[in-house]
């Protein structure tokens, strides 16, 4: 690609987001003076990726549809409260991931108060249609602790930025790196672990 248009791509992109930024806070507006509509635009233009961030974390597809819905039932609650000086996709994205912690440590929970849960056959839906591979890193992904978990998906999966990531979770963009970079070795090590990679 020549280097005209890539940088042109980037700086389209770019503009893309900050437009996104200013449109998401005009939404917001609309929406607490009352316009259903635009929250049902903000719904649209989010509801897949934060689907995907849940599902992410807790690698269930039912699960992931229930903290999608709770997240933004949530979110226009409170709008009242949403500070406009920053993202509003950070804001959305804290929102979901506490709502993804708050169900696992709930079926975590569960299950160690039902022994002999029967094991549910996954859904067509739940598969995903995953390769083999994919599926073998999910299940790596899940064995990690959970503030570990949310900042691989975050950057691997989702494509955040450092910066976006240390407002999401509200640390230092310096905390964000380092966990990222623990978080990294310790999947590597479970990859080994199951054969997934080699270590050469």
């Amino acid at each position: 690609m020549p280097k005209c248009l890539k940088y042109f791509l980037q700086l389209f992109a770019f503009i893309l987001v900050i437009m996104n930024d200013k449109d998401d806070i005009v939404l917001v507006n609309e929406c607490l003076r009352g316009n259903s509509q635009a929250f049902e635009i903000l719904v649209d233009r989010y509801q897949k990726v934060i689907f995907n961030l849940a599902y992410r974390i807790c690698n269930d597809y039912s699960d992931a549809e229930d903290i999608t819905q709770s997240a933004f039932i949530k979110v226009y609650r409170n709008l009242g409260k949403y500070n406009n000086r920053y993202k509003f996709f950070s804001w959305l994205y804290r929102i979901a991931i506490n709502e993804a912690l708050n169900m696992m440590k709930i079926r975590k929970n569960t299950e160690q108060l039902n022994d002999h849960k029967t094991a549910v056959e996954p859904s067509p839906e739940s598969q995903f249609q995953q390769s083999e591979t994919d599926r073998l890193i999910q299940n790596a992904l899940l064995s990690l602790k959970s503030e570990y978990r949310v900042v691989i998906v975050l950057k691997h999966f989702q494509n955040f930025s450092y910066l976006d990531i240390a407002h999401i979770l509200k640390i230092s963009e310096k905390k964000v790196k380092s966990r990222l970079y623990t978080a990294r070795q310790l999947l590597g090590e479970v990859l080994i672990r199951r054969g997934i990679i080699y270590n050469e």
